[in-house]
């Protein structure tokens, strides 16, 4: 079944993201932004963070988790502290939603239209996974890119 595998490698995600977000030097430096570069390694945790929560966790598991889009990207100087508990929170979203999902949940589409039309829950889950690495990559950039600059 796909559902262990999926646990294993959203974990294995997170747990990237989460040894990234400590890679930072200091809270300060998780909202800089540089020229090029058009989110800061805070929003786009932010920004994943609220994704699996909401895609999972409210949308899957009806979790009760209301999602503030806009706000991942706007709000800033949260400290390193909360931004890791906003990853375990979404763990826990993963898990919890995949440890109950059916197959035959996976194999109906998904709830919610995905940029206008409906696709399967197994896709879209998949879908999440390389969304979620796609942006780690980019907050592993935006870290290294910070620690290269000039003091």
């Amino acid at each position: 079944m796909i559902t262990p595998v999926l646990i294993q490698l959203f974990e294995e995600g997170l747990n990237k993201l989460t040894e990234e977000i400590n890679q930072y030097p200091d809270d300060a430096s998780l909202w800089v932004v540089k020229d090029g570069v058009n989110n800061s390694g805070g929003n786009l945790c932010l920004h994943l963070t609220g994704n699996l929560q909401h895609f999972l966790g409210a949308v899957l598991n009806e979790s009760g988790y209301v999602r503030n889009r806009e706000a991942e990207f706007k709000v800033k100087n949260i400290v390193k502290a909360k931004l890791l508990n906003e990853i375990d929170e979404a763990r826990k979203a993963v898990k919890d939603t995949l440890e109950q999902v059916s197959r035959r949940q996976l194999d109906n589409n998904y709830p919610l239209p995905i940029n206008g039309e409906m696709v399967n829950t197994e896709y879209f889950l998949v879908y999440l996974l390389a969304h979620l690495n796609y942006h780690i990559g980019q907050i592993n950039y935006h870290r290294r890119l910070l620690a290269q600059q000039p003091a």
